[in-house]
């Protein structure tokens, strides 16, 4: 990897960019296109030594000679895991402990943040959607507004999927000519039962269609996703990053952790952990929506709180009522999400409700066991045997049916949270899982609503809008170009400025966004 670092003796450059995430990788790209040279500040941690040689190692075999031992290895670091952290490849690298973010980590807490070299696109499930204009309503942006935005992302960011249904109520960006990758045995059943009902399912509002995910198409199925591909497929920002690095006009400099900002008549000043400062013209903040809540808040004596707004989600189990052809732990399988469906449904919210479906993988067993084997001494088997009938669908509501986040500066530096709870949001949850279960017996699913189980608050990380954009800001608001209120040369690129949070995928429309506001910034 080519890794250009910044010049420390240059006095001023042109465009800062805070953090190498999906949102900084997509305006960097738009800055360059524009001819504007790019510094990239970034937190810039990667996977260790060792974890990279075990990632080599497996994927210079074929899937198909790997044993279970081979197999159990690279799984395990992620069961292992701390509550509420997520890994892959066996390693922290990606997630920040919650205690080094929070000076009073919340045991309801489950939103973290990263200072990796690609941020949390390390984690990610890869789920991609465009925004639907009804979820838009109010904004100072539209959906024809981020059309181009997302073509051009989708460029350097593989989409893979194809034309269905999901097109008629996201419309934003067509699949035609796109490759997806196969489904699992249990998903191209239930795909099947979709299209064989999609009149009645149309009826209820709800449309259904396979999952669209930012992963090459050359897909090997190894079944490994959930804890780190090992042959790199699934898209991280540090993808993109290695491209960005091969061009004259980037640089970049990691290990660089901004922790306030100041702005002048003629430049934006950056102060780093370091003690050390940097200067440009604009700076384009895109560290993640706690790391910039951080920097905000330090930046701005007299801002006391922000507030995130989050998408509420809940797992609703399902049991199918067909007979495996062949197991489903075994063979050629991916466990990304497999499906996803829309309920746009006005009894139940006047916004798109989203689910993403997913059929086995290893989560599973282990899930049942723990919760239910447990209780009943010899009856593990029969669990296990149960998990291979499941299909788990993870549930999304818009932001303003869910809780928010309330966030301070402590003395120390670290964010102190606080939780403000919607009341609306147990009442529309439980009639979206009921929606959703009606609609998913007529596909030969049996939903089991009582088991039906809300994530914590924070943990979907479809989280944002702390400084929302508006057409006419107010005190806490961003102008279009993500500038807060009172700021000219700072511009908010991630999930902060966006004025909510649609259920729909988070991260595709963030990048477009991101890339929008680069191609449009002074």
């Amino acid at each position: 990897m080519v890794r250009r670092l910044y010049p420390l003796n240059m006095a001023v450059i042109s465009d800062i960019v805070i953090g190498s995430g999906p949102s900084g990788v997509a305006a960097a790209k738009a800055l360059l296109a524009r001819g504007r040279p790019v510094l990239m500040l970034d937190g810039g941690k990667v996977l260790e030594p060792e974890a990279e040689a075990r990632r080599i190692i497996l994927a210079n075999d074929e899937p198909l000679t790997w044993g279970q031992a081979s197999r159990d290895a690279w799984m395990e670091p992620q069961f292992a895991a701390a509550p509420g952290q997520v890994r892959r490849y066996g390693s922290d690298f990606a997630m920040e402990a919650g205690t080094d973010t929070f000076a009073n980590l919340p045991g309801w807490m489950g939103l973290r943040a990263s200072r990796a070299a690609g941020g949390l696109s390390n984690l990610w499930g890869s789920a991609v959607l465009p925004y639907a204009q009804q979820d838009m309503a109010g904004w100072p942006i539209t959906a024809d507004d981020l059309t181009p935005h997302y073509r051009a992302v989708a460029e350097f960011l593989p989409v893979a999927g194809v034309p269905d249904e999901l097109e008629a109520p996201l419309p934003a960006f067509p699949m035609e000519g796109r490759t997806g990758i196969e489904p699992s045995p249990q998903a191209r059943e239930l795909l099947a039962r979709f299209e064989a009902r999609r009149t009645a399912l149309s009826a209820m509002g709800v449309h259904a269609g396979p999952a669209r995910q930012a992963v090459n198409a050359s897909c090997r199925q190894c079944g490994l996703c959930l804890h780190g591909c090992p042959f790199g497929l699934i898209w991280s920002a540090r993808d993109t990053l290695a491209d960005l690095q091969r061009h004259p006009g980037f640089s970049y400099r990691p290990g660089a952790v901004v922790t306030r900002i100041e702005e002048g008549p003629d430049r934006i000043t950056l102060h780093l952990g370091d003690g050390t400062t940097v200067s440009g013209t604009r700076a384009f903040l895109g560290a993640g929506v706690l790391e910039t809540a951080r920097i905000l808040l330090a930046s701005q004596p007299n801002l006391e709180e922000l507030v995130l707004k989050d998408s509420q989600h809940a797992f609703l189990p399902m049991l199918h009522r067909w007979r495996n052809r062949a197991r489903p732990d075994r063979g050629r399988f991916h466990t990304l999400p497999q499906a996803f469906v829309e309920i746009d449904a006005p009894e139940v919210s006047p916004f798109l409700v989203h689910s993403q479906l997913y059929t086995w993988n290893e989560h599973f067993p282990r899930d049942l066991v723990e919760n239910y084997a447990r209780k009943l001494p010899g009856s593990a088997p029969v669990f296990i045997a149960l998990a291979r009938r499941l299909i788990v669908a993870q549930v999304f509501l818009h932001s303003d049916h869910s809780h928010r986040i309330s966030l301070s500066l402590a003395s120390d530096g670290r964010l102190q949270a606080g939780l403000e709870a919607n009341p609306a949001m147990e009442r529309v949850l439980k009639a979206a899982a009921r929606h959703m279960g009606l609609a998913m017996r007529k596909a030969g699913l049996l939903p089991l609503t009582f088991a039906a189980r809300p994530g914590a608050p924070g943990s979907s990380f479809h989280v944002g809008a702390s400084v929302p954009m508006a057409a006419e800001p107010k005190p806490g608001e961003s102008d279009a170009l993500g500038r807060p209120l009172g700021w000219n040369r700072l511009h908010l690129i991630d999930a902060s400025s966006l004025p909510a949070i649609p259920a729909t995928t988070i991260t595709f429309s963030v990048m477009a966004n991101a890339h929008r506001i680069g191609t449009l910034a002074p």
